[in-house]
């Protein structure tokens, strides 16, 4: 039986185009015919495309001529309109975490620090509706590349939830580690906040998610977030933060009373420190996304490894490492790709869809007026 062929683009050359081009091709339940690459500069769409073997494309509106699917792998900032004009193509937007936020009001001395989170959290809704506005309207669908949704651990509590009919009572995690891949991040204007959007929408999201899983298990209805109190710092002071918190909590408390704990930054040394913790009524999980202890190992001289990759951002190769046979298969990321390409041959709903990252946002642009306020509860609007 054949299967069906979706032609597929990236926007964007960096960190994360090259994890989605190379997930893509391991689709295994469609044909994915890679056409091409935009990225901001000519350069770096021929580097990229002679990289991957697929073309280079002057402008976006040539891109979305050709696909069916565009992956949207730029600054936080561009998501809204470019996943805007994909949906008005009735292309499918494959679009990376964070959904998209509050970019400061265009002048060019804006300052997050000083900016007032009331406009923001307007400012984050309203892009948040327009995006919403134009999925509703279009052929295509917003598919939100959050992997936390999709690891292994994620999905096997989910299971468990699903079966077992447990009702969680507090979760608590954490996405910390010591910086980013990206060139945007630390600019207000560009990533739309610091640590408690770029890393604590990963293991929040993924709290959000398990709380409507429970919720439609039980209830057949998810059950959402609706306050939330939480605390932003900028402790570092390093250059490339330069208007943004490197750390942050933020804690959650759904309809039905029950709470979750998130924290996220930039200040934790030795690797990517990734995880999920859920009490629930009947059961207690501990999901590790990194580390993990599947395989570990001991190089006495750093040189050996030179050329063997062994765990995000670990910062020395010798001694002891928890390392990572496949960390892309550990966070996610082939499998959301594999089920967004479902969805998209087969008309299947995703488990990370437009509502799930319109609640994630919501959370966070309340929790920052919450920050600003010295931790007050504040009210969660949900679209």
């Amino acid at each position: 039986m054949s299967k069906p062929k979706i032609r597929t683009g990236i926007i964007g050359a960096g960190f994360a185009a090259n994890f989605h081009i190379e997930a893509a091709r391991r689709v295994h339940g469609a044909d994915v015919d890679v056409i091409g690459v935009h990225a901001r500069t000519d350069a770096s769409s021929q580097k990229f495309a002679a990289t991957h073997g697929a073309a280079a494309f002057p402008d976006l509106d040539s891109l979305l001529d050709k696909i069916d699917v565009l992956h949207v792998c730029i600054p936080p900032a561009l998501h809204e309109e470019v996943a805007v004009k994909a949906l008005e193509r009735d292309v499918f937007a494959v679009v990376e975490k964070p959904l998209t936020g509050y970019f400061g009001d265009g002048a060019a001395d804006f300052d997050g620090r000083t900016a007032s989170m009331t406009e923001a959290r307007t400012g984050a809704l309203d892009s948040i509706g327009r995006m919403l506005a134009a999925e509703a309207s279009s052929k295509g669908r917003i598919l939100y590349a959050e992997n936390w949704v999709y690891a292994p651990t994620i999905q096997k509590e989910r299971e468990i939830l699903e079966k077992t009919k447990g009702q969680i009572l507090w979760m608590h995690g954490e996405e910390a580690h010591s910086g980013s891949h990206a060139p945007s991040y630390g600019h207000w204007n560009l990533a739309g906040g610091g640590s408690m959007i770029g890393k604590g929408c990963h293991p929040l999201t993924a709290a959000l998610y398990l709380k409507g899983v429970e919720g439609r298990a039980r209830f057949g209805k998810p059950i959402r977030p609706a306050t939330v109190t939480a605390r932003t710092h900028a402790l570092t002071q390093l250059p490339e933060f330069v208007d943004t918190e490197d750390f942050a909590m933020t804690h959650v408390t759904f309809q039905d009373g029950t709470i979750a704990t998130v924290f996220a930054s930039d200040i934790v040394l030795g690797g990517v420190h990734n995880w999920l913790e859920v009490c629930a009524g009947n059961h207690r999980t501990i999901c590790n996304l990194n580390p993990s202890n599947q395989m570990q190992t001991y190089n006495p001289v750093e040189s050996q490894f030179d050329d063997i990759y062994v765990v995000e951002k670990i910062g020395t190769k010798q001694g002891w490492a928890m390392t990572a046979p496949d960390e892309d298969f550990s966070h996610g990321f082939p499998q959301e790709i594999e089920a967004f390409y479902r969805a998209v041959a087969h008309d299947e709903d995703v488990e990370s869809n437009s509502m799930l990252a319109a609640d994630c946002i919501s959370t966070i642009y309340s929790g920052y007026v919450s920050a600003a306020n010295g931790g007050m509860e504040e009210a969660i609007t949900l679209l």
